[in-house]
């Protein structure tokens, strides 16, 4: 029986990135993988995430950029709030000890999400090049970060990439309990308040899948985000009075 052989589109700094259907398919090895190489620039993060190309690789290997199919992506009106979430929130919004704050300690995010194995996986894919791109990527204004405070303490969080009204997700920790969950609900309350109806998740979990995500074909994605990425970029800012899309809801 013959096996299917899947090449690798190689890429030098200031390449354009080849076609998604050169991402490698659901009989290979690594579904989804479409190029490795180029750079972790902002200029090439954001004309990937703007083409709905990721990159994700581990110590000791190239840059590998990923456009699978299917996409996990969380419809913001299905965020599904648990009872025991609901309880949750609650008693935080109440707390005046607690509080949300959106892009105050973002490099403190990014390095607490680089603790937290993907997916189950030993080690970590945000390797200290990848925090230097986030971070300058932040600093260009195309990545947030979303934090839970406790006490004057950040306890949690998550950080994304945003272009136009595209909502990309990356990465969430927590040091208590509920406190990534707490982040995530606080970002799509801020989504509701600006009109943004998705957030990208990349790759299918129990977890995301729990909290409402659901699986898209890649063209139903792609479609999404170049309708949204051209869309006028949302002051990036929480307010308290978006608890009331998640809890009125």
């Amino acid at each position: 029986m013959s096996t299917k052989q899947f090449q690798l589109t190689w890429m030098e700094p200031g390449d354009d990135f080849p076609s998604h259907d050169n991402a490698w398919g659901a009989d290979s090895e690594a579904p989804g993988l479409l190029a490795a190489g180029a750079d972790l620039g902002v200029k090439t993060l954001i004309q990937a995430y703007s083409r709905g190309i990721f990159p994700w690789f581990s110590e000791g290997q190239p840059i590998l950029w990923w456009s699978p199919d299917p996409r996990m992506v969380l419809c913001t009106s299905n965020f599904r709030l648990h009872r025991s979430l609901r309880q949750v929130l609650t008693r935080f919004t109440r707390d005046a000890r607690c509080e949300v704050r959106f892009d105050t300690a973002f490099k403190d995010v990014i390095t607490a999400c680089a603790g937290t194995p993907r997916n189950g996986q030993p080690g970590t894919w945000i390797l200290p090049t990848m925090v230097d791109a986030y971070c300058n990527l932040h600093h260009s204004g195309h990545a947030h970060s979303v934090e839970t405070w406790l006490d004057g303490k950040l306890v949690g969080g998550l950080y994304c990439v945003s272009i136009g009204r595209a909502v990309f997700g990356e990465s969430m920790f927590r040091h208590v309990p509920d406190a990534s969950k707490i982040a995530l609900a606080a970002l799509v309350g801020f989504c509701r308040e600006h009109g943004i109806t998705a957030i990208d998740c990349q790759q299918n979990t129990r977890h995301l899948a729990s909290l409402g995500a659901q699986e898209v074909t890649r063209k139903v994605f792609l479609k999404h985000i170049d309708l949204a990425q051209c869309a006028t970029p949302s002051k990036w800012h929480f307010s308290p009075l978006y608890w009331n899309h998640i809890l009125s809801a």
